[in-house]
């Protein structure tokens, strides 16, 4: 059964610096895509960043020249480097993966979610 731990969420003053990792666990054959959404109360979910199989980067404008994805393949784990956080940062990160996954003699391609970490900038 494969696992997603996200850990790295916390308290941070504006201007400050957070890294975010998820780390997963089981039995992953092939990572298909790794990504960090966040949801701030009253607000849907959206797209912070993400790293699809061919290692390129997908970032929302709103965090754009401030955000790094980076993904370490062989520890199955994702990284969010975060800098100059801003209060409207502020939210539950949550990490989202989509592995193939070998179960006895079958693969399977399935989607997978952390159980969020939270965010909070503010002086």
């Amino acid at each position: 059964q494969v696992q997603l731990v996200e850990s790295g969420g916390g308290l941070v003053q504006p201007g400050g610096s957070l890294r975010l990792s998820c780390a997963a666990s089981g039995n992953i054959f092939r990572i298909n895509f790794m990504g960090w959404y966040r949801q701030a109360p009253g607000r849907q979910r959206e797209l912070v960043a993400a790293m699809p199989s061919d290692g390129s980067a997908i970032y929302a404008d709103s965090v754009k020249g401030r955000f790094i994805i980076s993904r370490d393949n062989a520890k199955n784990t994702s990284y969010l480097q975060m800098n100059s956080l801003k209060p409207e940062d502020t939210a539950v990160y949550s990490c989202n993966a989509v592995f193939t996954v070998l179960s006895g003699v079958h693969y399977a391609t399935s989607d997978y979610w952390g159980q969020g970490t939270q965010v909070t900038v503010s002086s």
